[in-house]
């Protein structure tokens, strides 16, 4: 098929995907108008490019340029660089500021902005800090479009381009050719295959040990996503053979050869021979031996009547403990690790606020934290006692120059308490837990608190479950459900859930509810009426923002996230000429959005308009509001927690999606007044008790089910929960003699 060159200026986006770049835009040049489709990053309308490609026909769309190729073609003539400037393409420069650089400039604009950007400041309304930002958006467009070219020779799509570059700037073509592997490390959202078509075009050997080794190295790192910390030798081995298409003996060697650079670490766990990357194998061991520590450790001593401090907590809350309440604080008291867990309304609470106040009438110096803000936020307020994230206890601290988050207080420096309480601990993974087992100092208590019948944590390791499951630390199971908490239908039905048991709905004076419907699409209608119209008419001190939530299993789909995102906020935040708008590939972001931040970020900044006070760090799951919108600088500033400003840059919005939906998993560790949840057809593996458990038990006042009461049922007929390959239950079982 003959390539063809075709150039001309997009004229609009209909369509862009910022995840791939992929692109469908209508383009006008040389006096005619036609489609194209390809993946084009960073478009905007207003931009020239000339594309490399053929036609094709779409059966419903019809004839389109496909294109594999692209040049960006910089305009001459002021009517075009206005445009350009204009499409948002740099950030600081809007419509009006774009006229005004054009009608000072001419068709000189451009060159001066390249060869002499200081001349900006003769532009009325550009200042210095204005000046600075137009000029280095500028030469990064500029650099930017140089790369591209560059890659396009090793068939790097675009996409995959505008990644490398925001990793290694100019020197991305450089840092490639020296090692293609290096970027599946390094940039996110590269794979091995990427990584290894550009190895095969550098001319890499198909069986050389280098492309061995890296494929070894990409296997384990992907099995780390799926919550695995190492791989069954045997089960790796057979990934590899199946990937690179060589032997298993050569998969061996290169095993063997990564063991002792120290990149992997094997190990025989109860018959079962291992392999782990090496951070993994060193946490899992480390986390082992630190619980070893603490619970062998001499304890400060207790030197009031235990009977009588419970007696007395009991006395000044006005709340009674069970026995079995009282049993899990005694054995808190004196035990170095001690584990409680239970669903909800069982008293896991009650016990933490006891034990919290027994240490405190003893002098004990006692910190309490969770995994997220939120978590740690109702902590505060249910307890009265002020708690923290992991994080902040730890004191941890980003270096930008190695890029690496480390923490202030570890086995060095570690913490200046006596106990330390952990809440909603099922969400803690391995990296997490060895940051903090090792920052507790000899002879401070460990009292880890969570439902181990929740979703298992987001990253590697399963470090509630193996606690338990190694049957070697002492731990409450709680299972009484107390008389206030029997008054809600979410905390029974939760349990019966847990038991394999079917829920009831629609009782009088009830919070739980199914709204049976049948069909994707008038699910998704039920769910968004529910938001905007019933629940805020019945419920009249239910905020539409802020107190109702929807959850559902998956992103894509009808009743995927993304799409239920677009439908709510179509429905709760319309479009306004009094709210500015910022698109971002597919999502268009306005001012008064609900968002969550969807990955750790330790560099970005915030100021808390309550205190005034500054800092670093906004995380994975937080949830704020849209509250404004920079038109010119293309910035949108997010508030957290009502207080915690922060300012997001064009090219940290991919870090920001909607969230009037949310998935299952990114709800963990949060409770919402009110919660949605569709229930539809999904896949098996998502399809589970302890998904749908996990839901129903993020709702505080009031819960909704929406879909198939089949599908329910076999959602919780679905008990199989996902197998993962950690290490912990094992280590803890063999003491310190496995490794």
């Amino acid at each position: 098929m003959e390539e063809l060159c075709k150039r001309g200026v997009i004229n609009s986006i209909v369509f862009h995907n910022d995840e791939n770049g992929y692109t469908i835009a209508r383009v006008e040049g040389n006096g005619e108008r036609f489609t194209a489709v390809g993946s084009l990053p960073g478009a905007q309308a207003g931009m020239s490019f000339e594309f490399f490609g053929h036609w094709t026909t779409h059966p419903n769309y019809g004839e389109q340029f496909a294109f594999m190729e692209y040049r960006e073609v910089i305009p001459e003539k002021k009517d075009d660089i206005e445009i350009f400037l204009a499409s948002g393409a740099i950030r600081g420069v809007g419509p009006k500021t774009a006229k005004a650089i054009v009608d000072q400039f001419g068709d000189e604009t451009l060159k001066v902005m390249e060869n002499d950007p200081g001349q900006l400041l003769r532009v009325e309304g550009i200042g210095r800090k204005k000046q600075k930002i137009i000029s280095a958006s500028f030469a990064e467009h500029r650099e930017f479009a140089a790369v591209v070219l560059d890659f396009q020779q090793y068939g790097i799509a675009p996409a995959s381009a505008m990644r490398l570059y925001r990793e290694y700037g100019s020197a991305a073509v450089d840092a490639v050719k020296e090692n293609p592997y290096r970027i599946i490390d390094d940039v996110f959202g590269i794979g091995f295959k990427t990584a290894d078509a550009i190895a095969m075009k550098m001319g890499i050997e198909a069986n050389s040990a280098y492309r061995i080794q890296a494929s070894i190295a990409y296997i384990l790192r992907r099995c780390t996503l799926d919550g695995h910390t190492f791989l069954p030798k045997q089960e790796l081995i057979e990934k590899a053979v199946a990937l690179l298409d060589v032997t298993g003996d050569e998969i061996e060697d290169g095993i063997f050869a990564l063991t002792l650079a120290g990149d992997v670490n094997t190990a025989v766990l109860e018959g079962m021979d291992t392999v782990f990357l090496s951070v993994f194998y060193l946490a899992e061991r480390s986390v082992c031996v630190d619980l070893i520590r603490l619970g062998t450790a001499d304890l400060k001593t207790i030197t009031a009547d235990t009977d009588g401090l419970i007696r007395a907590t009991e006395t000044a809350s006005g709340v009674e403990l069970s026995d079995k309440q009282k049993e899990a604080v005694k054995e808190s008291l004196y035990s170095g690790v001690f584990v409680i867990t239970g669903g909800p309304g069982t008293g896991k609470t009650t016990i933490i606020n006891a034990i919290m106040d027994i240490f405190a009438h003893c002098g004990f110096r006692t910190v309490i934290a969770a995994p997220t803000g939120r978590a740690a936020k109702r902590i505060t307020e249910t307890s009265g006692h002020p708690a923290s994230t992991i994080h902040r206890l730890l004191e941890y601290t980003y270096s930008e120059d190695d890029e690496d988050m480390s923490f202030g207080r570890n086995a060095e420096n570690r913490l200046e308490c006596d106990a330390v309480i952990i809440d909603e601990a099922s969400m803690i993974d391995v990296l997490l837990m060895k940051a903090l087992a090792e920052a507790i100092p000899d002879g401070a208590r460990l009292i880890i608190v969570g439902d181990a019948d929740q979703l298992p944590p987001v990253g590697a390791g399963n470090v509630l479950r193996d606690m338990l499951d190694s049957e070697k630390l002492p731990f409450a199971h709680l299972t009484e459900i107390f008389r206030q908490a029997r008054e809600s239908m979410i905390v029974v039905n939760a349990h019966r859930i847990d038991k394999g048991e079917y829920p009831s709905f629609n009782g009088e004076d009830t919070d739980f509810y199914m709204l049976r419907r049948s069909g994707d699409q008038n699910i998704m209608r039920t769910v968004v009426n529910l938001c905007v119209n019933r629940l805020p008419a019945h419920f009249e001190h239910f905020d539409v923002l802020r107190d109702i939530q929807v959850l559902t299993p998956v992103k894509k789909g009808i009743l995927g996230n993304i799409n239920l995102n677009k439908e709510l906020q179509r429905a709760i935040n319309p479009p306004s000429n009094t709210r500015s708008e910022k698109i971002f590939g597919e999502r268009i972001f306005r001012e008064g959005d609900k968002v969550m931040q969807i990955r750790n970020n330790y560099m970005l900044k915030w100021v808390n308009d309550g205190d005034f006070s500054e800092g670093e760090g906004v995380f994975n799951g937080d949830m704020g509001y849209i509250e404004y919108i920079d038109d010119d600088l293309g910035t949108v500033s997010v508030v957290y927690d009502d207080t915690k400003h922060v300012v997001y840059e064009t090219d940290r919005l991919d870090e920001l999606e909607h969230a009037y939906a949310v998935t299952v998993h990114k709800s963990q560790g949060s409770e919402f007044p009110a919660v949605v949840i569709p229930v539809f057809g999904v896949a098996p593996t998502l399809a589970t008790r302890n998904l749908i458990y996990t839901a129903i038990t993020r709702g505080k006042k009031l819960v909704v089910l929406v879909g198939s009461e089949e599908r329910l049922r076999g959602m919780i007929d679905n008990d199989r929960r996902k197998e993962r390959h950690s290490a912990l239950k094992f280590l803890l079982r063999d003491g310190y003699g496995v490794f």
